[in-house]
């Protein structure tokens, strides 16, 4: 039976590394004491030296191991460490892993000290070696640094499953099968004949159990094959996501050896030449890139941090595919997406550079492997991409990486994300970064003109540094970022032969100096760095109709805009139609733009019409005049009175004279019914009907008072193999609960009880809001966050902390109580 160790407490770490830390005598009372996940340095929001965070370090673990478990394979496992990492345990060179976005493990048993403490000693490099993809030139992204994801050492029986294959085939039929490899590590070195037991799970409860004689061949590792057909499961899909568990149990003449577990769903995915195909039905990719990213401390986030990421996607953006730019990411982030339904691009770490033939391209070649190996029984990813992101072509290497994706995997199309036409395609799908869309020209390239011929087609990147766009831009710009976003999608949603379209990107995020806005930020994001929506993610989350949706694209107050005139309002909305009242008096009926934008499933809803029927209830002109004057008015805030066409200048002066006004009077008009200006207050309610039901309704008005509004994403946390956090979100807000852009107060942000805040306890509104995290401690309790600010006074919010968990004391503390359950049982008896 196995055991897990979680190692990920209680580690000491120096930002420096001497041989003498190697030795388990040295006193590393001077180190500091830190947690994993865990970054080597905590950054600025912005305006830093990235190379703040590359250099070497050092970090030191003593565990204790029990004598119970001598004679066992003891495997220790790294989810992640940035760069470079060499291992050391009891004084003795164990290991070394080139690559800090895939996970490398190693059998350390010959070195452990059993009944008694070891010391683990790691080395970390965190700079950027050229002979380690994606280094060796320049890189839009930060790399960060630290040993960012989980530790655990796990130890097993002499024959264990190593790893399965679970390969599902022919799901469109009533009978399924179920193909898996089996791999085998055998360190008895016998010969011997085994029994493999497979139980089918769904939910804790028994599908299907079968049974297969296993042949050991003497050697250390093996592969096994074991075929069986499969009825009554359903599909996993992005809408009913229905995954089952293989437990795989090891018996020799009924003494249990092993026993291991894998999450899968049965689901089929094909990209043809008219599109993507999901379990044999067309379905349309819609999605952003993800960089796994966060304020202040880079890659290091543990699982519910990761897993909001997913539920964001999926539900406030409404999106059914993420794409892993440009490299693998976390278990937990890959866990939600198929628990979630969120279909997933994974590819090999790099941006653009091929690093020469030798090391680099090897180092390629084994991210390739251990990339699949991982997350190869993951339904919601459905490609691999198998090429450096935007690289020039290199055949050699990519028929290499080509021939080991097919080798490992046959059941997943591959391709290979580039940013040049007619390049040559290797993969099955020509995955390319479509940004030919400037606000002016067509939102896609034709595939045709792409390739040169056809073949099965995804857009990869779109936007993104076309139009960076900050969270407190005009409202112009963030406008105009939303419908770049929707032209693309629009243009996708017509042309079959693009199987979809994944935008550059869901947030902003930290990069070089030789990229971003030049305080090391890529504002990119349809999201800010914090995770808080601009404009442009409402082009997403309207095309969703699970639930309604509605968000005006403006604060409607005229001082806003170029000329204090007000043009078009756009309403970006899953909504039948809006109804628009002014001061609460009905003002018109508006429908969806399916005319501007006929391909997208929910277009925008455009208010072009501010006035009504106000101007004839309320003034002594003809209805016919009325609507003339209305026409005009509306004409003026559109293009303002400069830009009238000389037609609208003629009706207006004719008007003037008809009527006996001044031009004065028509300001006052204009100013009554369009600007408001002299109002002591101009409100807009915009309200959203579905089946001829108000589903949902906003408020734009000129706002006197604002407040902070607080949003925490959990407030119960609980520490398991690692720390736990989360997210408090915080706006300042008018009486209608619109965010003020252009606030930028200071926060003081201050905790007490068994939680602390990531990052600086003072900061600053960023276009109306902010986020920041706190984490948990180890001690369980009560915390108390407290955001104080001079204008806006003090709030506080309560979490619920559990923290470690004490466990009976005839065990060691560091054993969780879910992994040694059986063991308990097994002694009991």
């Amino acid at each position: 039976m196995r055991v897990i160790q979680h190692l990920n407490f209680d580690w000491k770490f120096c930002p420096d590394f001497k041989e003498e830390f190697i030795s388990p005598a040295y006193d590393d009372s001077t180190f500091g004491l830190v947690q994993i996940p865990h970054t080597n340095k905590e950054l600025p929001y912005n305006n830093f030296d990235e190379k703040s965070y590359q250099f070497e370090s050092c970090y030191r673990k003593t565990l204790h191991v029990e004598s119970y478990l001598k004679g066992q394979p003891a495997i220790l496992h790294f989810e992640g460490v940035m760069t470079y990492a060499r291992l050391f345990l009891n004084g003795y060179f164990v290991t070394e892993h080139k690559g800090g976005y895939t996970p490398f493990n190693v059998d350390v048993s010959r070195y452990l000290k059993y009944g008694k403490d070891n010391q683990l000693v790691v080395y970390v490099d965190s700079r950027e070696r050229k002979e380690i993809p994606p280094f060796g030139y320049v890189v839009d992204y930060l790399t960060y640094g630290g040993i960012y994801r989980e530790v655990w050492m796990e130890f097993t029986g002499p024959v264990m499953v190593e790893n399965c294959h679970v390969r599902t085939r022919n799901v469109l039929n009533t009978e399924k099968l179920l193909d898996l490899d089996l791999y085998l590590e055998n360190k008895t070195g016998l010969n011997s004949a085994i029994t493999a037991q497979c139980s089918l799970m769904k939910n804790d409860l028994l599908v299907d159990q079968f049974q297969s004689v296993v042949l050991l061949n003497g050697e250390l590792t093996q592969q096994v094959e074991i075929q069986q057909k499969i009825e009554n499961v359903e599909l996993w899909d992005t809408e009913n996501p229905h995954l089952y568990d293989l437990v795989i149990q090891l018996y020799d003449n009924g003494l249990l050896l092993d026993k291991s577990q894998y999450r899968f769903g049965f689901r089929e995915v094909e990209f043809r030449v008219n599109g993507f195909y999901l379990n044999g039905q067309p379905l349309k990719i819609c999605g952003l890139n993800r960089h796994q990213s966060f304020p202040y401390v880079g890659y290091a986030m543990p699982k519910r941090a990761q897993y909001k990421d997913a539920e964001i996607l999926k539900h406030e953006l409404g999106l059914n595919t993420v794409r892993l730019s440009h490299y693998p990411q976390s278990q937990h982030f890959l866990d939600r997406c198929d628990e979630l339904g969120l279909l997933v691009f994974n590819e090999i770490p790099g941006w653009q550079h091929i690093g020469d033939k030798g090391e680099w391209w090897d180092i390629t070649r084994q991210h390739v492997k251990e990339m699949i190996r991982r997350d190869w029984n993951r339904p919601s990813i459905f490609i691999w991409g198998v090429r450096i992101n935007e690289s020039e072509d290199c055949d050699e290497l990519y028929e290499m990486t080509q021939r080991i994706a097919k080798t490992l995997d046959d059941t997943r199309p591959t391709g290979g994300v580039r940013c040049r036409k007619d390049s040559h395609l290797i993969e099955d799908v020509y995955t390319y970064n479509d940004f030919v869309h400037n606000g002016q020209t067509r939102g896609l390239d034709k595939p045709e003109s792409v390739i040169g011929h056809k073949a099965p087609y995804l857009v990869t990147e779109h936007n993104g540094h076309m139009f960076p766009t900050k969270s407190f831009d005009s409202q112009e710009h963030r406008l105009e970022h939303a419908l770049r976003h929707l032209r693309v999608l629009d243009a996708m949603y017509a042309d079959d032969g693009i199987s979809g379209a994944i935008g550059w990107c869901m947030f902003d995020y930290n990069t070089h100096k030789d990229f971003g806005s030049g305080d090391r930020i890529c504002y990119h994001g349809v999201m800010d760095m914090f995770r808080i929506p601009k404009y442009a993610a409402a082009t997403y989350a309207a095309q969703q109709n699970e639930t309604p949706y509605l968000q005006v694209l403006s604060n409607m107050r005229m001082g806003d805009y170029p000329g204090s005139e007000l043009s078009d309002v756009h309403v970006f909305t899953n909504c039948e139609y809006i109804k628009l009242y002014k001061n609460d008096q009905f003002i018109e009926t508006f429908y969806p733009a399916r005319k501007q934008y006929p391909h997208v499933p929910n277009p925008p809803i455009i208010i072009d019409n501010l006035i009504g029927n106000l101007i004839e209830e309320n003034e002594t002109f003809s209805k016919k005049d009325s609507r003339l004057i209305k026409e005009i008015l509306i004409e003026v805030g559109r293009v303002g009175i400069e830009s009238l066409p000389l037609m609208s200048k003629l009706k207006m002066l004719y008007l003037l004279k008809k009527n006996r006004m001044q031009l004065s009077d028509g300001v006052a008009l204009y100013s009554k019914y369009v600007g408001g200006w002299g109002d002591s207050a101009t409100t807009f309610r915009i309200e959203g009907y579905q089946n001829n039901q108000k589903v949902c309704e906003q408020s734009c008005l000129q706002s006197f008072e604002q407040r902070l509004d607080v949003q925490v994403d959990d407030t119960a946390l609980q520490e398991e193999a690692t720390y736990d956090v989360t997210r408090f979100v915080v706006r300042c807000v008018d009486e209608g609960d619109n965010v003020m852009p252009y606030a930028n107060d200071v926060l003081s942000i201050s905790t007490k009880g068994p939680i602390e805040v990531i990052g600086p306890g003072h900061i600053a509104l960023v276009g109306g809001g902010v986020a920041f995290w706190v984490k948990t401690t180890g001690l369980s309790g009560e915390g108390l966050v407290n955001i104080s600010n001079e204008r806006f006074g003090e709030v506080e919010h309560r979490l619920t902390v559990t923290g470690r968990v004490d466990l009976s004391p005839h065990l060691p503390s560091y054993i969780s109580p879910q992994t040694v359950k059986p063991q308990l049982e097994a002694l009991a008896e």
